[in-house]
C-alpha cells in the first residue's frame, strides 16, 4: 500500500485516506442539513439514524439526561419535545465537525399550545456517525457546550 507522508515525519497515512474521510464527512453534513430542512416541514423522516440508534436528551425538564434507544425511542422523545407546543421549528445555523462527530447548532422557536407563550434560544445537538448514520445523539441547550463535548470549542 502506498503512503504519503506530511511535513511531520511521524505522520503518515494511506494515500487517498483522508480524501475519503473528507467526502464521509460532507456526506454526513449534507445528510444532516437534510434531515432538518425536513424536520421543519413537519416530515419525520428517521433514514439517518441507524435503527439502534441512542438519543440522550439533556433538555427537556422532566426527562434530562433520558436515554431513548432505537427509532421507537426517538419518535417517543420527539413527541414528548413537541407535546406543549402549538408549533417548533429548529433552524439549522451551521454544522462544526469532520468525520464521524458532527455538531448542528440552531435557533429553536416556539408557541406554548395552551397559553400562546413564545419561546425562542440557542439548540444544538452532537451527533456519532457510523457508517453514514447516526449511532448516537445528544441534546445540549448551550452550542458551546455541545462543541467541548466533540473536543471542538471555539
Amino acid at each position: 500500500m502506498k503512503c504519503q507522508y506530511s511535513w511531520e515525519p511521524w505522520r503518515y497515512e494511506p494515500a487517498g485516506q483522508s480524501e475519503i474521510l473528507r467526502a464521509m464527512s460532507q456526506e454526513n453534513v449534507e445528510n444532516l442539513r437534510a434531515f432538518w430542512k425536513k424536520w421543519n416541514r413537519g416530515e419525520r423522516d428517521l433514514s439517518i439514524l441507524d435503527p439502534e440508534v441512542v438519543y440522550e436528551d439533556s433538555n427537556l425538564p422532566d426527562h434530562a439526561g433520558e436515554a431513548y434507544r432505537g427509532h421507537e425511542g426517538v419518535v417517543r422523545a420527539t413527541g414528548r419535545w413537541l407535546e406543549p407546543f402549538e408549533n417548533l421549528t429548529a433552524e439549522l445555523q451551521r454544522v462544526v465537525g469532520e468525520g464521524d462527530r458532527l455538531v448542528s447548532i440552531h435557533h429553536f422557536k416556539a408557541t406554548a399550545r395552551h397559553t400562546g407563550i413564545e419561546f425562542e434560544g440557542p439548540l444544538a445537538y452532537l451527533y456519532t456517525f457510523r457508517d453514514g448514520k447516526v449511532v448516537h445523539f445528544r441534546s445540549f441547550v448551550d452550542p458551546e457546550e455541545a462543541l467541548e463535548a466533540a473536543g471542538l470549542s471555539e
